[in-house]
């Protein structure tokens, strides 16, 4: 009776239906970055932003692959920061879970105030009333159930998923001439204005970094899944889902957007998709814009919230945080774990509105380079874990192309994008921050993992090896 007691009230639900984590899947890369921020990739790279897009594409794709893999032999609602803690050590599960929760964190703040300036518009009240408001709102909803997330952000993500649809229909018809009212078309855009690559090849890079941070959340499914009655079957599903999720999105609406808006028109200041809307005679294109980017936002606050309180909860069940964090409602919500997380976000939201300026942008520094970080973790992590996994017999439902050598050259890779991110001076800040975090809390975890030998040791339930020994060939 005590066992089913403990149980109870540690464990998750599994109340996400496959056609909500399906959603969640499909919807989660499509944030406020694709709809408004994009157009800074498109001015600094001009129409040769497919080419930054593509590139990031690819390396999402060869990621999410590991990460399927990983997920598959062993679904864990702390996803990547468990394996690391397995396959790497505890230092690393520790440091890349913190850092993972922190990025959350200040997700929802972001979201947060982007939905308040929309709504404070609207509806004549103050910006903070409003982003409070809607903080507020998706916290209540994420402490009922899993299944009060997943029903809201199906809809939301269904939402953002016919809009984007239906913008790159009405683009087509627009190129092609057939769109009435419209007062542009063809493709002449993409060689016009000073040629595919008018800034050059440099500009290309540039444009990688931000096309690599917009793909941020494809992850959020391996998450998500594991509040599922068939978690593995869901992961294949979403991971299989991943290449035309990013191929029609953002490669087809980029497309679309280079097409149709010169790379340097002054309207793309206003978004990308505002631009193209407007340029289309489409009526109350700021308005429709507004209450896409509304959506957006407050999906991917939603999605912040939940994400955050997964990762907390799962390091508390591995002793990386307190142990109450780990405690479960009922209905299987970590009540703690969304508490902890909403503290901290609405903390991150205060200091936006009462302190300088400066406070909330250096919070914002140390993480701007967390999604490489998470990238780079995935992919070690994967190569030292596929040794294990086929030295216990474990059967690998989904499999990394041509392993190890696509790992490899993904390490490589994204090492090579953090080195260029050190070479350009708006970016070497951002990246000097997230290190400086990311070195302290190794270091903490590194301090855990030696002092606590017998707890680490507990955590990893596979065979110990060392972690950067190369793997065998498969």
């Amino acid at each position: 009776m005590r066992d089913n007691k403990d149980k109870a009230n540690n464990e998750l639900g599994n109340g996400l239906k496959t056609r909500q984590v399906t959603m969640i899947s499909i919807g989660g890369v499509i944030g406020a970055g694709l709809f408004v921020g994009s157009s800074n990739a498109i001015a600094t790279a001009g129409p040769a932003v497919l080419v930054s897009y593509v590139c990031a594409a690819i390396i999402v794709v060869l990621v999410m692959q590991m990460l399927g893999e990983m997920a598959t032999a062993r679904p864990d609602t702390g996803s990547f920061s468990s394996y690391a803690d397995q396959a790497i050590g505890r230092w690393a599960g520790f440091s890349i879970g913190w850092l993972y929760w922190w990025f959350y964190v200040l997700v929802i703040a972001i979201e947060a105030i982007v939905a308040g300036n929309i709504l404070g518009d609207w509806l004549g009240i103050s910006h903070w009333v409003a982003a409070f408001g809607v903080t507020f709102s998706l916290i209540l909803c994420n402490s009922l159930s899993v299944g009060s997330f997943g029903t809201l952000e199906y809809w939301l993500s269904l939402f953002k998923v016919v809009s984007i649809v239906g913008f790159i229909i009405l683009g087509v018809l627009a190129i092609f001439g057939i769109l009435p009212g419209s007062s542009t078309s063809g493709i002449s855009n993409l060689y016009a204005n000073g040629g595919f690559a008018p800034n050059g090849n440099v500009a290309i890079v540039a444009g990688l970094l931000t096309a690599m941070f917009s793909f941020q959340g494809s992850e959020v499914v391996t998450i998500a899944a594991a509040e599922s009655k068939d978690p593995k079957a869901n992961i294949k599903k979403a991971i299989r889902a991943v290449v035309w999720r990013l191929g029609l999105f953002y490669l087809g609406s980029m497309f679309v957007v280079v097409c149709l808006i010169p790379w340097n028109a002054p309207d793309l200041a206003q978004g990308s998709y505002q631009a193209v809307l407007s340029a289309m005679n489409i009526p109350w294109a700021p308005q429709i814009m507004g209450i896409v980017v509304l959506v957006a936002v407050t999906s991917c606050l939603n999605s912040a919230i939940y994400t955050a309180s997964r990762m907390a909860y799962s390091l508390a069940r591995r002793g990386d945080a307190p142990n109450a964090v780990s405690h479960t409602t009922r209905q299987g919500v970590p009540l703690l774990a969304v508490a902890l997380t909403s503290v901290a976000a609405l903390t991150a939201l205060t200091a936006n509105y009462l302190l300088p300026k400066q406070v909330f942008q250096f919070l914002l520094a140390t993480s701007g380079a967390l999604a490489l970080l998470m990238y780079l973790v995935i992919a070690v992590t994967q190569l030292c874990m596929r040794r294990k996994l086929v030295a216990q017999g474990k059967k690998l439902e989904v499999r990394m192309w041509m392993f190890p050598y696509l790992t490899i050259l993904t390490i490589g890779f994204i090492l090579g994008v953090f080195a260029i991110m050190a070479a350009f001076p708006g970016q070497r800040a951002e990246l000097l921050s997230t290190l400086g975090l990311t070195t302290v809390l190794v270091i903490i975890g590194a301090y855990l993992q030696k002092s606590q030998p017998e707890l680490s040791a507990r955590r990893s339930a596979m065979a110990p090896v060392e972690p950067l020994t190369p793997p065998v060939l498969t």
